[in-house]
């Protein structure tokens, strides 16, 4: 069986997890949100992770333009381009029939500010996992390796 490429792709401020509003965020690091992510693959079998992170929406837009063909799956944390970018929401249309997505936020973006409640990008992925912090992300790659191989 060869195996699965997932890109995890994480936005605008994720780097500051740990330290940045923990009451909204919680305290886990990206780091440690990468290592459980990487526990969870090796139980998975035949799961390969890479791991980007970028404030630059061009940057996010780019990756994800470049997984068709090379990576099997998407889990992306767009953070606040979310709600704002048309660029990355058409990215991640651009690559869907190929390269599926599942959308991660840490919080429940319903639960928050008004401008917070819309995605411009969930329509394009096939799923959303929210409001579970990091484990959020365990569970994305859990439904998408269950979707990659049905």
């Amino acid at each position: 069986m060869k195996a699965l490429k997932i890109l995890v792709l994480n936005g605008p401020n994720l780097n500051l997890l740990g330290t940045r509003e923990p009451d909204v965020y919680g305290t886990e690091t990206l780091d440690s949100i990468a290592k459980d992510l990487t526990a969870c693959a090796e139980t998975l079998g035949g799961v390969e992770l890479e791991f980007v992170q970028s404030n630059a929406e061009s940057d996010l837009i780019t990756r994800i333009g470049e997984t068709r063909g090379a990576f099997d799956g998407i889990i992306i944390n767009p953070a606040a381009l979310t709600h704002t970018s048309l660029g990355v929401a058409d990215a991640i249309k651009a690559v869907a029939d190929v390269v599926p997505a599942v959308e991660v936020h840490l919080s429940n973006t319903h639960a928050r500010e008004e401008i917070r409640h819309k995605s411009l990008s969930a329509a394009g992925c096939i799923g959303q996992i929210m409001g579970f912090k990091g484990f959020g992300y365990t569970l994305a790659l859990q439904a998408l390796v269950k979707h990659l191989r049905s």
